[in-house]
């Protein structure tokens, strides 16, 4: 594999294609305009099921159309924070998650450390055995930093015998390149 041509959401995009099954239950953390959530409701397949969610009633209507237009029906959209996840699912095979604000949205309304954390601190409860957490981290701007910097303290501080944290950052880019993370629960 060469890696040139590559960015933290085709990282994810690969992951998601190598490790969700047909059936499996994942979580859409942060839904944006539904490309995550339209590539996840395929790799389910018809007998899986997908949750997304979003904070912004845009993103929902975005990935609403989107799905509509794929006429994709195994998903179910939350306008909510992904913080409130355990509330909607008892258990997940892949929580995707991508931080930052909604791509040609609002740059005033974007993810915050605080919920992000405890998003991810939910999504590692409710997750399978054999499962995985993706995150890419869009940062710069305003707030970006701080939320990056907190994301990755709190990976860190994950406990090595019950998590593998694996983080890939294209490093001589410019101009603050996404990052993007996989954590797996040990067997």
């Amino acid at each position: 594999m060469t890696y040139y041509d590559k960015n933290a959401l085709k990282l994810s995009h690969a992951h998601m294609k190598a490790h969700i099954k047909p059936g499996n239950t994942v979580i859409d953390a942060t839904a944006g305009k539904g490309r995550d959530t339209l590539l996840l409701s395929e790799l389910v397949g018809e007998n899986g099921h997908v949750y997304a969610f979003d904070i912004q009633k845009d993103a929902i209507d975005a990935t609403t159309q989107l799905l509509d237009t794929h006429n994709r029906k195994n998903v179910t959209l939350l306008l909510g924070s992904h913080e409130k996840m355990k509330n909607h699912v008892q258990k997940a095979n892949a929580i995707v998650f991508n931080f930052g604000f909604l791509p040609g949205g609002d740059h005033s309304i974007f993810s915050h450390s605080e919920t992000s954390i405890r998003a991810i601190d939910a999504a590692l409860d409710i997750l399978t055995e054999d499962g995985f957490v993706s995150l890419c981290i869009y940062y710069g701007g305003d707030t970006g930093f701080a939320e990056r910097d907190a994301i990755l303290t709190h990976l860190e501080a994950l406990d090595q015998k019950k998590y593998t944290v694996m983080l890939q950052s294209f490093y001589n880019r410019k101009n603050c390149p996404p990052l993007f993370a996989i954590i797996e629960k040990n067997r």
